[in-house]
């Protein structure tokens, strides 16, 4: 195993195999809907984000996850590996891999049901050592009690963590005062506060930096006082599932190879455009190039400093 860089990502979450089939529109409850094809694509949080941030390139990326003794676990880890993750995996012979079960929509528009299986497994004394991760990054597939000891231990260890808080639910302030940056959707948001309005819900998140992602309207956040906002890059949505965890491990990379916190957001906003342009989780995540091209060929000023001025890019403006 190699010797984490002083910048390496630690990814510590689920990993799943997606069953995914498309069809006109989500059911509703009650409805039962006839979809079309059938395909199974490596996902899960926690792997998709890893190898986002992996793909990103600017940080050596790890990922702590647990898998079955079972077929589907070789996807994901093959999945994972090929795209550059070093993995430590939990074997768990006594449960299944994690499996979910995702409709798409023709719009774009997805709902997921995921069986856990394995991720359960997880436990806070499963995180390695420490020893050169710059960065932390956690979600909520994982057992609530674990990822709680992980961010403790991180925040011991001078790691900066960063919180997805989805699927959402409801947090415990200590775990809340272990984080550095907490990214959450609108919906995530308004759970965690019990508050509707977005600038009222993003003040009172007791964290030093939050991200909050808009769909199709970017995202909004608040940084150490400050508030920036970055509007989406236009696309052809095909399929939105792993959108957010781009967002996610591609933002992270990014702080995790210095980048300032405007243009880490405007660059995780162009990876998480690319991944809705094609089908499948994992399958989605774009290279470094690939978002390259993007914040190349797109136009709009950049928020530089507190100032604007004119960068390609989408837009980024202080609110």
């Amino acid at each position: 195993m190699t010797a984490p860089s002083p910048r390496t990502v630690l990814v510590a979450g689920s990993a799943n195999l997606d069953f995914v089939v498309r069809a006109a529109h989500a059911p509703a409850p009650g409805e039962t809907v006839l979809g079309r094809e059938l395909a199974t694509y490596p996902g899960g949080k926690g792997a998709n984000q890893a190898l986002a941030c992996a793909r990103a390139g600017a940080a050596p990326t790890r990922m702590l996850l647990a898998l079955g003794a079972d077929a589907h676990a070789g996807p994901i880890e093959r999945s994972l590996r090929d795209g550059g993750v070093e993995l430590i995996v939990r074997r768990c012979n006594e449960r299944a891999t994690g499996t979910a079960f995702v409709c798409v929509a023709d719009d774009g528009e997805n709902a997921i049901v995921v069986a856990p299986g394995a991720n359960a497994a997880l436990r806070g004394d499963d995180l390695p050592a420490l020893d050169g991760v710059g960065w932390l990054l956690l979600q909520l597939e994982s057992p609530l009690d674990a990822v709680a000891a992980w961010a403790r231990q991180a925040r011991a260890a001078g790691v900066a963590v960063a919180l997805n808080a989805a699927p959402a639910q409801a947090l415990p302030r200590a775990l809340l005062a272990d984080i550095d940056l907490l990214i959450v959707n609108e919906g995530e948001l308004s759970a965690l506060t019990g508050l509707a309005d977005l600038d009222a819900a993003l003040a009172a998140v007791r964290v030093p930096r939050v991200v909050v992602t808009l769909g199709a309207r970017g995202c909004l956040a608040r940084v150490d006082g400050a508030r920036l906002r970055q509007d989406a890059f236009a696309v052809e949505a095909v399929d939105t599932t792993a959108a957010g965890d781009t967002f996610c491990g591609a933002l992270v990379a990014a702080l995790a190879g210095s980048e300032a916190f405007a243009h880490a957001l405007r660059r995780a906003c162009a990876a998480s455009a690319l991944a809705c342009t094609r089908p499948g989780a994992q399958t989605s995540v774009p290279s470094h190039a690939e978002v390259e091209a993007l914040l190349h060929t797109a136009e709009g000023p950049d928020f530089v400093g507190g100032t604007s001025v004119p960068m390609p890019s989408g837009q980024v403006a202080a609110i």
